[in-house]
């Protein structure tokens, strides 16, 4: 229920802020490499995933603007050794919040550096370790709330855009019953393309 709550003020959101000269809408997606890290963290490989969602891009000076939008995402991890083999896969809802610079390139070309704060709700992901689990819920080993910090650098060609970028955690995901004391945050790292209508 709270998951539908949240997507719903983000659409509204959005459909209030596009009615505004300076908002650009969009469509973005690609590909993830996600990872957990913390003090106790060892052993771990890097998940391939992906994300998709709707961008909002408010250019408030020629070469500034704030970005963000509302991402489906895929985080997680693998461990795989002599003792533990365990899969993690986690489904989140994003929102970035992000200021940008744009630097011209060319005409119709800009590079554009960003970097700020998001936070993600997770809405579902199985846990695999000789059997299967839910990721979030009553049986979950982790909490649905993750927020961190980003950065990135990326490229706009007109409508076309490209963006590479990485998110760090800042939040111990784990639920602390079963986290021993460890901290366990999460890190993506992704490569995306869009278009702004």
């Amino acid at each position: 229920m709270k998951t539908k709550r949240l997507f719903l003020v983000f659409v509204i959101i959005a459909t209030v802020t596009s009615v505004s000269a300076q908002v650009n809408l969009g469509v973005k997606g690609g590909v993830n490499l996600s990872n957990v890290y913390g003090e106790d963290v060892t052993d771990n490989n890097a998940k391939i995933g992906f994300h998709a969602g709707i961008l909002a891009d408010y250019e408030f000076s020629y070469n500034s603007a704030i970005q963000t939008g509302i991402f489906f995402t895929t985080k997680g991890f693998k461990m795989d050794d002599e003792i533990d083999n365990t899969t993690v896969n986690a489904m989140y809802l994003q929102l970035p919040v992000h200021y940008a610079y744009k630097l011209d390139v060319s005409p119709g070309t800009r590079i554009v550096f960003h970097g700020g704060p998001y936070a993600a709700y997770g809405i579902g992901g199985k846990m695999t370790n000789g059997g299967e689990m839910d990721t979030f819920g009553d049986e979950g080993l982790f909490e649905r709330f993750d927020a961190g910090l980003g950065i990135g650098v990326g490229a706009e060609f007109g409508a076309i855009l490209l963006d590479i970028g990485w998110d760090m955690g800042l939040v111990d995901v784990m639920i602390d019953e079963f986290s021993e004391g460890s901290s366990v945050k999460n890190q993506n790292a992704y490569l995306s393309i869009g278009y702004k209508f």
